[in-house]
């Protein structure tokens, strides 16, 4: 071949060895990423048609097919353009993508074969490094209908994790961009088809980011459309025809792992003074979905398995089964999520803390009469699969605000392996009352194969061993005004009236357990009437769960767990959701680069522009707490952060103080880039927690970005670092002040090196969106991608943290902010 008509090497890649084995790593990361060449390598080779290119590529290797992302780009869009000719709509165009994706993806896509005149971007997407971060940023950017077709097609073969992290951000781009939401609209379908609590996901989020777009739009736009799809179960997974049962020794014939749920059981109702039962067949017209008073507000009366639990998968086609009748999916978790919005909103007509703790007692009762049921807890679906059985209602307490009434509740439930197969537990007051009995029925549930104690332990100590790191890695705490010997009290009188499914252990053993929590030490706070639910905060959270446990009906299932939640109405959880996803991106991107700093993100579930969850800080107690509570104390000296650090740890050169003292550095230093990138105002000591670790973790971020409050900008210094938490790490010029700079400096070079990762999720979520964070438009971008400082050198980074350490460290406007929120609020 003559060796003009050798393709020419880039000059930025002439000295690797490219051109023998293909790229190397360096020149692939680095030709990558320069979105305008790709585009222009791209827009070059969709230029040459098909047959000069293949007839070039078999000249060169010997009638060899070539394949570039030219040829395929045009082949999707032509593709793409047919199948709209013939299906108007973009519902069909899903459905008819879907059917061309197999079910299952253990295999990769098919592979391209590579060739030195492919382009750049498609060797970009056909590498290992290609992920869905990669491809979250490509769906943005492009506006090439081929690139955009095959990133929607790549999605079908990530982790269902790895895209649901993204989440809002695809919901924002189907919602406010046509074209993508074409591409989209295939994956979404198939996730809903599959997953109800993808289902779910999608429809609040299309609802709390659509809201103002629906609002002012003239013709229904597509969110609108997809989001009546789901609420209207169209999305549901096709009918599984469950054929012959094989014949089992003994001439019979059943179905696998027999067990009667709740929701299909029999109803017993009263006609006449005389009792009937009526089966789910029957009754499912007697169903009034949200109905609390009926005892089975979250029933769907689905008649699938009423002799026998679901099968899980058909012995003959090797599928999973499902249900095959028309009872909603959707339906009972919706309304178990509105009930508990619900309750915000009526609490908030409510005058006075005792008044809204007394009404929330009388709430969550009434929302126990239709409990147990095949719902969750929304937040934690992913990682531990459950189902609903208990909201201990005087357990329940109103958190401090002015004008709502947000509250916690603590959830009791029982994990299982599959959410709408297993069966849910009848109530404890329908079942025997003995302790027996119940070690009975935990026995008769064959469908969980894991369980948190051991066979044989007893011990709640013991039965908490295997999961208590998991679970203080992931829950965070608001606990109830009230102390057990109350909460004792009300339980029994309300179990012995006529409506609670009550606590059904004997008398006597109530007593015996009484006596022993009464003898134990107490590390709580004490019980105050103008903050209700501070009094349990410092309380251990291995300690409630065995309190609430021992009180429980429910308590001696050995699946049973405790989940914590804060449910608030009136509140836009949208940028808490956002807040979310950068912390856990910076908190991965340090992980990776194994820089030792600690952030907390807490999980958010939103359920409309103004209402959804909190995952609440377990084992945790704010500063202002702490002060407070030490002041209040005579015997104690002044409530100083660093006085509580020796109180609780112990002596400064004992190993407990010592660990906790690097913990406090670690999680300072992550908050403190965090506040900074962010630039999070706000940051009173009601809003910065401390953990039984002695990690600091900052909550509620309702101020970021490009708003303070009454958008003064009065907090002025890059990050929060008053004497008191100097003192902590041993003052000025001490080891650990020095260990806390470092940090800052290895967590700012490591952040900047993948900033791209953060600016992606703020840049698409910046699109259309009514957030009150993004008022400043495009300037708030460009000041966040300054703050990464792309342009220093190590040098200028290192004197860059000594300055900005300078200047937040005891700053006036910090403290003079601390007095303002004092004088105005009472926090310390």
């Amino acid at each position: 071949m003559n060796s003009a008509e050798e393709p020419q090497t880039p000059s930025t890649v002439q000295n690797c060895a490219h051109s023998q084995v293909g790229l190397c790593s360096r020149c692939k990361l680095k030709e990558a990423y320069n979105l305008s060449d790709i585009e222009a390598t791209l827009s070059t080779s969709t230029a040459t048609t098909a047959e000069n290119r293949q007839k070039q590529r078999e000249e060169e290797e010997g009638g060899k097919p070539a394949v570039d992302l030219g040829e395929e780009a045009m082949e999707m869009e032509e593709g793409r353009s047919n199948l709209s000719n013939g299906q108007n709509d973009r519902e069909q165009l899903g459905i008819a993508r879907i059917e061309s994706i197999p079910e299952q993806h253990a295999m990769p896509p098919p592979p391209v074969p590579t060739g030195q005149t492919q382009s750049w971007l498609l060797r970009l997407f056909e590498s290992k490094m290609f992920n869905a971060t990669i491809a979250m940023q490509y769906l943005y950017n492009s506006k090439e209908p081929g690139v955009l077709t095959y990133l929607g097609n790549r999605l079908f073969f990530f982790d269902n994790n790895e895209v649901d992290f993204y989440l809002p951000q695809l919901v924002n781009l189907y919602i406010n961009i046509r074209e993508v939401a074409e591409v989209l609209h295939p994956y979404i379908v198939k996730r809903c088809r599959e997953s109800v609590e993808f289902s779910l996901q999608c429809s609040w989020l299309l609802e709390a980011y659509g809201v103002e777009i629906y609002r002012m739009a003239k013709k229904k736009p597509q969110g609108c459309k997809l989001r009546n799809m789901i609420l209207s179960e169209e999305l549901r997974p096709p009918s599984s025809i469950i054929g012959p049962l094989p014949f089992l020794p003994g001439g019979e014939q059943r179905l696998k792992t027999h067990q009667r749920s709740r929701s299909d059981a029999d109803v017993p109702y009263k006609e006449g003074g005389m009792k009937r039962s009526v089966s789910s067949a029957s009754s499912r017209s007697f169903l009034v979905p949200g109905d609390l008073s009926s005892g089975r507000a979250f029933d769907n009366g689905c008649e699938c398995f009423l002799e026998a639990e679901p099968i899980v998968y058909d012995d003959v086609a090797g599928q999973k089964l499902h249900c095959r009748c028309s009872a909603p999916r959707l339906q009972p978790e919706q309304e178990f999520v509105r009930s508990l919005t619900a309750i915000g909103n009526r609490l908030k007509t409510i005058q006075g803390k005792e008044g809204k703790t007394a009404r929330l007692i009388s709430e969550l009762a009434l929302l126990n009469l239709n409990l147990p049921a095949r719902v969750w807890v929304p937040f934690f679906s992913d990682t531990l699969k459950h189902v609903v059985l208990r909201i201990p209602h005087t357990a329940g307490c109103v958190l401090n605000s002015k004008d709502k009434a947000p509250y916690c509740v603590f959830v009791e439930v029982l994990t299982v392996d599959d959410i709408h197969q297993a069966a849910v537990p009848q109530k404890m007051s329908d079942a025997a009352r003995s302790e027996n009995n119940m070690a009975a029925t935990a026995e008769d549930l064959p469908t969980v194969h894991f369980s948190l104690v051991p066979p044989n332990g007893s011990d709640h100590d013991d039965a908490w061993t295997h999961d208590d790191d998991e679970i203080s890695s992931q829950l965070s705490i608001k606990l109830p005004p009230m102390d057990t010997l109350s909460q004792m009290s009300v339980d029994s009188t309300t179990s012995s009236d006529s409506r609670d499914p009550g606590v059904t252990i004997a008398a006597a053993d109530i007593r015996r357990r009484l006596s022993a929590w009464v003898q134990a030490p107490k590390k709580q706070l004490k019980h105050s009437v103008e903050d209700p639910s501070a009094s349990a905060l410092s309380e251990p959270w291995e300690e409630k769960v065995a309190r609430i446990r021992e009180t429980s009906p429910y308590g001696r299932l050995p699946r049973w767990r405790l989940l914590p939640v804060i449910v608030k109405t009136g509140d836009d959880l949208r940028q808490e959701l956002l807040a979310y996803q950068l912390l856990t991106a910076l908190l991965n991107i340090w992980e990776e680069e194994h820089v030792p700093l600690f952030l907390r993100p807490y999980k958010i579930v939103v359920v409309s522009h103004d209402s959804g969850m909190i995952e609440p800080i377990i084992n945790a107690c704010s500063l202002h707490q702490i002060k407070k509570n030490a002041g209040e104390d005579e015997t104690r000296p002044a409530g100083s952060l660093l006085e509580y650090f020796r109180r609780t740890f112990g002596s400064p050169n004992s190993e407990q103080f010592l660990r906790a003292q690097e913990n406090f550095v670690q999680s300072c230093a992550g908050y403190s880039l965090a506040c900074y990138f962010l630039q999070v105002k706000d940051r009173h000591n009601g809003n910065i927690l401390l953990d039984s670790e002695g990690h600091l973790i900052h909550i509620d971020f309702g101020f970021i970005l490009s708003i303070s409050p009454k958008n003064l900008g009065f907090e002025t210094s890059p990050f929060k670092l008053t004497q008191e938490l100097v003192d902590v790490m041993g003052g000025i010029g001490s080891d650990m002040f020095e260990y806390f700079k470092i940090l800052m400096l290895r967590g700012l070079i490591a952040a900047r090196k993948h900033h791209e990762r953060i600016m992606n999720i703020v840049e698409i979520m910046m699109s259309g969106s009514q957030l009150p964070c993004f008022r400043g438009g495009a300037t708030t971008v460009r000041a966040l991608r300054d703050r990464f400082h792309m342009n220093c050198t190590d040098e200028q980074l290192h004197n860059l943290v000594d300055s900005m350490v300078e200047q937040s460290k005891d700053s006036l406007t910090t403290r003079l902010y601390d007095n303002f929120q004092y004088f105005t609020n009472g926090i310390l």
